[in-house]
Order: C-alpha cells, then structure tokens, then sequence
C-alpha cells in the first residue's frame, strides 16, 4: 500500500473512472476536484446519474451515509436538496442515535442535476465507450481497452459498474443479457476480472413496476405528508425552498398473496432459473408472501418519480414475475383496481467481486491502483454505492499526487463500518447499511457527521474556504452554549416551580445549573426559555448538537472510552510484507486467513472470522519482538 511515485502526464489521464451511476459521479468528482485529470467512461452520457430504481435517497442507516458524504465534500446530499419534493426523518420519534432523513426526489431532475455538476467540473472529462478489459502490467494498472479498440492509460482506475457486470434480466421464465434495462451488460470486463484472478460471485437485486398515476383511485389511499418544515441533507443548504408534495401508501391482501402463490410456478426465483443471492432486507413480493405466509398484508409505499412524471413507483413490490401476473397482482390492491402499467419490474443477476480482496482504501490487493466501488463490492442502494465511490476515487487522487491514503474507520464513520464489514467479513449477500451494524453510533449521528468528517474534507480540498469557516463557528457556538448550560443557575421560585410541574417534572428546592435541568428527560431546550425569561443565546445551527450533547452526556463519555479502547488496537500497524506461517503458536487456519486478509492492523485483524483474542495477543507479543 506504499505510495508509488507517478511521473507528470505520464498517462492519458490520471484517473479513469468506469460507469456514470451514484458510486461513479461522486468517485470521478472527487478524483476531479482533488485536482486529477479524469476520464468518466460510460456506456451513454444520458444514463450519468440515472435512478435505478426507486426515486428516494437516505432511509435508516442510509441517511446517515449521505450526510457523511457531503460533510465529506461529495455531492449526493446537494444534489438531493435541490430535487427533492418530500423530506422525512424517519424514528423521530425515538434517540438521536438512530434517527435518518430521507428524501424523495424528482427522478428526472436529479438525473438533469447530475449531469450538469460532472459536465460543469474542472479537470473532468466524459466518454461514451465499454470498457472490454484492463490495462496491466507488473501487477500494477496501467489503464484500459474499450470497445473501440483504443488503448487509454492512466495511473489508477476505479470501477464502478453497478449491475452491468454480466448482467442478467430475468421476467418470469425469460431471460436476456443487459445491465439494466434497454441498456446492454458489460460481460467482457466481467470475464477479464475472472482472468486476472479474482473471485466473483453473483448478486440479485430486482426492482418494481412503474404505474400510471393517472389510472390509480387515490380517494382509496392513505396520504403520506412529508416533514413541515423539510430538513435538508446538505450541511450547506439553508432551506428547502421547492414546492413539496405527498407521498401515499396502500396494502397488499390476501387475494394478492393467492395470486403470487398461484404462480410460483413462472417466477425464476421458485423454479430455480436465478441462482445469485437475493437482497435480504429488501426482498421481492414472491418471496415476502412465501417467507412471511402468516401475514395477512404487505404495506406498499407510493412514490411519485417527480412533480410532472406520469410514474409512481410502489415500493415494496419488486418481482420478477410475468408481465401479466405483475397486472394481476397491482389490480388485486386498494386504489390500483384500474392501473396502467408503464413499465413491469423485473429481477437482475450480476457479478460481484468478493470484497475480502480489497484494502480498506478500496484498493484491490491484487492489482495495484485498481479500485472498485458500489455493487461491483457486493453492496445494494444509491447510499453505499455513492460513499464507496466518494472513498474510491480519493484514493485514486491521493495515490496518483503520491500522499497517503484515507481510512476511515467504525469508530469515524458509518463509511468506516460500511467498508469494514466488506473488506474485513465480507458479504455472501447484498449488503445494506443499518444503524444496526454501528457500535458507536450515539457519536456517529447524522447531526454531527460535519463536526466529525468536515475538516478531513477540507484538508482533501473537497470542502470549500466559506463551508469550513461555518463548522469552526458552528463548534465555537457548541461549545459557548455548553458551558452557559453549566455556567447558569436557575433558582426556586413559584413561578419557575410551577412551570417545571405543568412540564412534569420535579420542581427544585435550591439553586440548580440549568445543564442539570436540561438532563432531565421531560425537559429541552425549547422549555427552558420559558423557566425564567432565560436568554439562552445559542443559535439555531448548534442547538440541537448542543441539547444531545448535554442529555446524553453521559453515554457519550462511556462509548467515547470505548472507542479509545477500539483505536488502540487500530494503531498498532501490520507489516503488509509479514508472512504470518511463520509465527508460532497461531493455528494452521488462523495463519491462513491473515495471510489472505492481509489486515493492515491488529484491528481489523481481530475483526477477521475466526481469528480468537489468543490469537491477537500472541501478534501483540510477535510485533514487539519484531520491533525490538
């Protein structure tokens, strides 16, 4: 993982990014404005941008990645403001800890959006071709052929191709090679992957059909209003400005279920034809009536693609079914009775490049400067595609200007935890992020995610002079308020007293800071100002950091302890030159693993399956031995 010196203009470019989705934009801009000379090749220039599938970005544990892409610099979160048409945060009614935004967003202009930031970028080029197979030499890439014949070259290469990897469509018991739909598979560069020595697998993902809305009954469906006032996901954006509009749910039944269960019989997933691993946590109809037989109904999100798309995307019913099955079953639900179809769903099968193979850089260990990023990892949704690509491509830039490269970890980032359990534990599934996989992730919140990644961005000058400027003032206005909150006492009073019993909470028989007040699960900050005509003098961008600080104070300090704990064991490096068959007293197994992981630290060594804590403390010993 040593920096290679790279001559000037040596190569064509400096970075060559492939595949134009959420993984590839935020890679090729990053690469772009780190100051790299960068090629975006893509199958079609129209495409950059496209939403895949449904018209949303952010839910649980993905709100959380694309506020830590923007704090990083990338564009995810801007682009998501600026097109968005209804905001939600979703468990607002429960911690801090676990709260996520999600947007949904005008599917067209998002696309629009997309492509104006990457054509409007310096230092960043666009070209439609396939790329049929990678340039390399002395194990090191040296850029790649296309479709065209052309030889490119560039010192590093991220390759972000979605489901193109010999993709595979499937609509009932017919099947046809393609990437998406309409759009041909990329199955030359998936055969040259093999022959250079990876592991593939195959992933399946599907996505649902898309309904005229002008054919739906919404006097049958419940509306689903959006947050008032919307709350952005860009740490840049003041306000949500765009008219926002409704979303509305519906359910399925039983006659739906007998219709699904009807014709199992015609679904490639029931009759054997797809073989790949399916999403787990966002499965097909056919399979949640089959998994979950007991449930009576299946709730189903309508989404509208955009404020004049005919398209509503019901959420919650991907399949892979029959295109007249797929009519059957929308015409089986409350207020789709007399639905138009404007396009059937259908399920995908791709390959996947085992993610064990790759640094925490997303470097692969086989090939130097070859980065992978998004569902070529194993990954499913924009967000994850989107975060990788964002750490792909500045690793590309920071290898190629010969500096060291960033590693963000589980106690950093939900990035970090995200690109540790694929490159350390790997995924035999589509993996998708949850506040559930995060350890600390009372410190690792949406809310602060600015306060804990910004200044990496700006010293990688993807943050600009003016934003930066904000986050110092914004933990300046934290801190003040704090210590105002500690500073300041309230006094008993009948009036104070009172106010604090319609609050519910105990009223106070002696002189209290108002941070002891603020402690207190009844109360926020909102209330104190009515107490005692207190003039709490925090602005409004620090407020909330400055009442969860407070409350949950002291959970905080214990995690913030652990994380010391976890960072200990992430500073002690491992040589990537140790041959650990040589080291006593581990087990046959154990030295095998390491020596195909290759950790980079006694960290993610102890995070490797199978590796036991004896196993770690007799590494600790073998290091220092070895150091002297």
């Amino acid at each position: 993982m040593e920096p290679v010196p790279i001559t000037p203009n040596m190569y064509d470019y400096d970075v060559i990014v492939i595949g134009g989705g959420h993984a590839g934009i935020e890679s090729a801009l990053a690469s772009g404005r780190m100051g790299c000379k960068t090629l975006l090749l893509t199958l079609s220039r129209d495409t950059i941008g496209l939403m895949s599938c449904n018209p949303a970005i952010g839910g649980v544990g993905k709100g959380q990645l694309v506020k830590e892409i923007d704090a990083l610099g990338g564009q995810m979160g801007c682009t998501t403001d600026a097109c968005g048409i209804q905001f939600r945060i979703l468990n607002a009614s429960k911690g801090p800890a676990v709260q996520s935004s999600r947007a949904q967003v005008d599917r067209n202009k998002y696309r629009q959006y997309m492509q104006e930031i990457i054509e409007g970028q310096d230092n960043l080029f666009i070209r439609e071709a396939e790329v049929k197979k990678l340039v390399v030499r002395d194990n090191r890439i040296r850029g790649v052929v296309t479709d065209k014949n052309e030889e490119i070259t560039s010192s590093a290469v991220v390759i972000c191709a979605g489901t193109f990897l010999d993709g595979l469509i499937h609509i009932g018991l017919n099947h046809f090679s393609a990437g998406r739909i309409n759009e041909p598979a990329a199955c030359d560069l998936a055969k040259n992957l093999k022959e250079l020595g990876f592991n593939l697998l195959r992933f399946k993902t599907g996505t649902c059909p898309r309904m005229d809305k002008d054919s739906m009954d919404f006097s049958k469906l419940t509306v689903q209003e959006g947050d008032n006032p919307p709350r952005p996901f860009s740490f840049s954006t003041k306000e949500i400005i765009q008219q926002q509009i409704p979303c509305y749910i519906t359910y399925t039944n039983n006659n739906t279920h007998q219709i699904i269960r009807d014709n199992l019989d015609k679904s490639p997933l029931y009759t054997g034809i797809i073989k790949a691993t399916g999403v787990r946590y966002c499965p097909s109809i056919e399979d949640k009536v089959v998994k979950f037989a007991e449930r009576v109904r299946h709730q189903i999100f309508l989404e509208p693609e955009g404020y004049e798309a005919p398209e509503i995307y019901p959420n919650g019913l991907a399949t892979s079914l029959p295109e007249e099955v797929q009519l059957k079953i929308l015409h089986s639900i409350e207020g789709l009775e007399e639905v138009r179809v404007i396009r059937f769903g259908y399920g995908i099968e791709h390959t996947v490049v085992e993610p064990t193979q790759l640094y925490p850089t997303l470097e692969t260990k086989l090939l130097k400067n070859l980065y992978l990023a998004g569902q070529i990892n194993g990954t499913t949704g924009y967000e994850e595609a989107a975060a990788q690509g964002l750490v792909a491509g500045i690793n590309a830039a920071l290898r190629v200007t010969n500096k060291e490269p960033l590693i963000l970890d589980r106690a950093s980032s939900y990035i970090g935890v995200l690109i540790d359990d694929l490159t350390t534990k790997g995924t035999n599934e589509p993996y998708r992020m949850f506040t559930s996989r995060v350890e600390y992730r009372l410190i690792l919140r949406e809310d602060n995610a600015d306060l804990r990644l910004k200044k990496i961005g700006y010293d990688l000058g993807l943050v600009n002079k003016e934003d930066y400027q904000k986050l110092q003032e914004k933990t300046e206005a934290i801190k003040q308020g704090i210590n105002f909150l500690r500073t300041t006492l309230l006094r008993p009073s009948v009036q104070v007293n009172n106010r604090l019993i319609d609050l519910e909470t105990s009223p106070i028989k002696k002189a209290v800071t108002l941070e002891e007040i603020l402690k207190r699960p009844q109360i926020n900050l909102e209330h104190l100002k009515s107490l005692d005509q207190i003039n709490l003098d925090i602005p409004e961008f620090a407020f909330r950091q400055v009442e969860i600080e407070v409350k949950y104070a002291g959970f905080i300090q214990r995690q913030l302890k652990e994380v010391e704990r976890f960072k200990n064991l992430e500073r002690i490096r491992l040589p990537q030159d140790l041959d650990y068959s040589g080291i006593p007293s581990l087990s046959k197994e154990i030295k095998e693993k390491l020596n195909r992981f290759k950790p980079i630290n006694l960290g993610q060594a102890a995070r490797i399956s199978g590796v036991t804590p004896v196993a770690i403390s007799i590494l600790m010993v073998y290091l220092r031995k070895l150091n002297g």
